[in-house]
């Protein structure tokens, strides 16, 4: 079965709109785990606009499935990834000013800076996620930087499934078949939903982990939270 990683950022821009505590992550976090979901994620920003570094250092121990702290390894990503020691780093070539990733990395330019992260990770029993787009050579660059998984970048992939393009997936396919040739774990992630998800992992196979966040929170104003996990966990097995 495919792990579902609920990414509660929106948890905390609704926080952050209001002040003080309502919602509070922590206990978000402690829920979607007893709802069923196999993991939390967190993408913190510079301006801490939604996730603050405070909230990593608060949810570490409450988080006893997976813990994966998404980022651009930025000087102070990288010191907080390595205290807090997460399940998973994923590496995202965020710019600073960026409302949502947009973009993944372009592994052969940047080899040497992400394959020496990668190293010091590795050291310290961090395991590596990169975010890419489903291009066959930034696979085989993310092959050769030596990342144990990469993320899919599946933005592509939803809005052309949502115009009826079911042919959109193919990419993602032969990417995610090139991915597992070459030793790499495949995660999966953004603007996936109740909508698309099924017919997403049914069609990328090793399909490890898929990390959801806006949609599923927007969905679970309607459905619930709880009610939601159950629906994707349905959908991933």
């Amino acid at each position: 079965m495919t792990k579902l990683s609920v990414n509660i950022n929106k948890i905390a821009t609704l926080r952050n709109a209001r002040g003080g505590n309502v919602p509070d992550v922590v206990q978000v976090a402690r829920d979607v785990q007893r709802f069923g979901a196999q993991g939390v994620t967190i993408h913190p920003r510079p301006d801490q606009r939604h996730i603050r570094y405070q909230d990593a250092y608060d949810l570490k121990p409450v988080v006893h499935t997976e813990y994966n702290i998404e980022g651009n390894p930025i000087g102070k990503f990288l010191d907080l990834v390595l205290e807090l020691k997460p399940t998973q780093a994923t590496l995202v070539p965020d710019s600073v000013d960026v409302l949502t990733s947009n973009a993944g990395w372009n592994t052969v330019e940047h080899r040497g800076f992400l394959t020496e992260i990668i190293s010091e990770l590795r050291a310290n029993g961090i395991r590596s996620s990169i975010f890419v787009d489903p291009v066959p050579e930034m696979i085989e660059g993310a092959a050769e930087i030596g990342t144990d998984r990469i993320e899919l970048y599946t933005e592509a992939f939803a809005h052309q499934f949502k115009l009826g393009n079911t042919k959109a997936i193919e990419p993602y396919k032969s990417c995610a078949i090139l991915a597992h040739s070459l030793g790499l774990g495949i995660n999966a992630g953004h603007d996936l939903s109740l909508e698309n998800i099924r017919f997403f992992k049914e069609n990328i196979p090793n399909l490890l982990e898929v990390s959801i966040g806006h949609a599923l929170i927007c969905e679970a104003i309607y459905y619930g939270l709880e009610n939601v996990i159950s629906q994707y966990l349905e959908k991933l097995k």
